[in-house]
């Protein structure tokens, strides 16, 4: 089931159907300047903005439950972050002296 986007905004009366999206003066007017310039309605816009930013939640949520599902299941090892740090600033102490 999709959302409609009910947006008051270049006075439009909003849709009764859908979520209703309350916006800045200062987003909405670029919101309005975006659409002006890409022949695009206004709801659209926002459709593609939340459907990218919900696709990349999902992304990041599957990753951090695959990195814990690792740690629990004893797959990888939680390291020490000042260790981690140490070495990293060691081995680019090596590359620049030009040792290995």
């Amino acid at each position: 089931m999709g959302l409609d986007f009910c947006i008051d905004t270049n006075g439009r009366k909003p849709r009764p159907e859908g979520m209703e999206v309350h916006l800045n003066p200062d987003l909405e007017k670029k919101l309005n300047d975006l659409a002006a310039k890409t022949g695009r309605r206004t709801d659209e816009l926002v459709e593609d903005v939340m459907t990218g930013y919900l696709n990349e939640l999902v992304e990041v949520r599957g990753l951090l439950d695959s990195r814990y599902d690792d740690l629990k299941g004893g797959r990888v090892k939680l390291i020490d972050g000042e260790e981690a740090f140490a070495r990293m600033r060691e081995k680019s102490k090596r590359r620049r002296d030009g040792s290995t």
